[in-house]
């Protein structure tokens, strides 16, 4: 049950629907929220983060990773080709998935690995030269003609 009703935030305000989006879809609580496959989100660097998702049982051709509209979606699928195996406990579940994650503005996808069970997603975030904060040189004014003047009388005086 949601306990904040945003639809003010959103009659109320121009140009702030990311902000009042992403505020929806914390205060969103969905008992259904899919807790499989298990992830962990890791800072690389100040500008990087590596996203690696415990998929054991999938091979690479069970797995897509796409990026659309600011959001990262991960996506596996085994292949039906199970044959006929009769399991006594099937423990690792592979059944399918839908991850997704929102992604900052500017937070791009470098590449995915896939390795001992685990697929690793790069991400790093890349802020144009016209965003970046620049340093403006302040140059050293000229003295005014009246401060010029005054300092030629005061010499002719002495």
């Amino acid at each position: 049950m949601r306990t904040f009703d945003l639809a003010p935030l959103y009659r109320a305000t121009v140009g702030f629907d990311q902000i009042a989006d992403l505020m929806d879809r914390v205060l969103t609580n969905d008992p259904g929220t899919q807790t499989y496959p298990p992830y962990n989100i890791e800072k690389t660097a100040d500008d990087a983060w590596r996203i690696s998702i415990a998929v054991a049982g999938f091979s690479d051709a069970d797995l897509n990773v796409e990026v659309r509209e600011n959001a990262l979606l991960v996506t596996g699928r085994k292949s039906e080709d199970e044959g006929e195996r009769h399991y006594l406990h099937r423990g690792i579940a592979t059944r399918a998935f839908e991850r997704r994650f929102h992604l900052a503005d500017h937070v791009r996808v470098e590449g995915a690995s896939h390795r001992d069970g685990m697929l690793h997603i790069e991400l790093k975030r890349e802020v144009p030269e016209a965003l970046k904060p620049r340093r403006i040189a302040i140059a050293k004014a000229e003295p005014a003609a009246t401060e010029t003047r005054q300092v030629e009388d005061a010499e002719t005086v002495n």
